[in-house]
């Protein structure tokens, strides 16, 4: 389900509580995306998946991490215990019912050609950044393009929200300890989706802030205004304030 201008703002705390889903209120949804605790797959386990998967499985969630280094991740999912696991970035695509992404954006192409028949119809979790220094070219064209919709070209039939992309790694592991201080925008096209994310987003400690579709992730990166820690209500006031 694709939300509306009017929606959008209401899930980012910016239009009354009114508008609904279901009956009800868009940010109720939003904190209770429904019972259980989805398997989450993670391509990438780096600085960003380890972290936030680290959280998720103390949370209760059943987490496969993936990356080139299968040694490390049989290491960290050892370290964290039976609700943890490794496998090629295939199995964590097919294990999990939400896939978090996070690897260099030069490598997003090869992950959509190669998993895309797995993450299709799926929700999942964009944390990359396109940084033309790394990544060559095709930053470039997704700074250009904006990197929410590159994202949606490169993962076709993904149900995509971006999120984790402006902090940094290093408190990803730690802000659950006072949950809810700082804000994390995201953004995507999918109610179900954003509901989801949500959910994940506030598991880790942060208070999700929803900016708009998948065509303001292009805000979601290192240098623009909603990139460093700040709280919901900062986040709001600037994200109201974007074109």
């Amino acid at each position: 389900m694709k939300l509306d201008r009017r929606e959008f703002l209401g899930l980012a705390g910016l239009a009354p509580a009114s508008l609904a889903i279901g009956g009800l209120p868009i940010v109720a949804r939003a904190a209770d995306a429904g019972p259980g605790k989805p398997k989450i797959g993670i391509v990438g386990s780096g600085n960003v998946g380890s972290a936030l998967g680290s959280v998720w499985v103390k949370a209760g969630h059943e987490v496969m991490f993936s990356s080139r280094n299968l040694e490390h991740d049989r290491a960290l999912a050892a370290q964290l215990g039976p609700n943890a696991r490794a496998g090629t970035p295939r199995e964590a695509a097919a294990f999990g019912g939400v896939v978090m992404i996070s690897v260099p954006y030069r490598s997003l192409p090869d992950v959509g050609k190669e998993l895309g028949d797995l993450i299709k119809g799926k929700v999942v979790i964009d944390t990359c950044n396109p940084f033309p220094g790394r990544d060559g070219e095709i930053a470039t064209w997704a700074r250009e393009k904006g990197v929410g919709m590159a994202s949606a070209e490169l993962l076709p039939g993904a149900r995509i929200v971006r999120a984790f992309n402006a902090i940094g790694a290093a408190r990803m592991g730690a802000v659950h300890e006072q949950p809810g201080r700082i804000g994390m925008p995201i953004a995507g096209d999918d109610a179900e989706a954003i509901a989801v994310a949500s959910r994940l987003v506030r598991e880790v400690g942060f208070e999700p802030v929803l900016v708009g579709g998948l065509a303001k992730g292009k805000y979601l990166m290192p240098g623009t205004p909603l990139a460093g820690e700040r709280s919901p209500e900062e986040l709001r006031r600037i994200a109201a304030a974007l074109d």
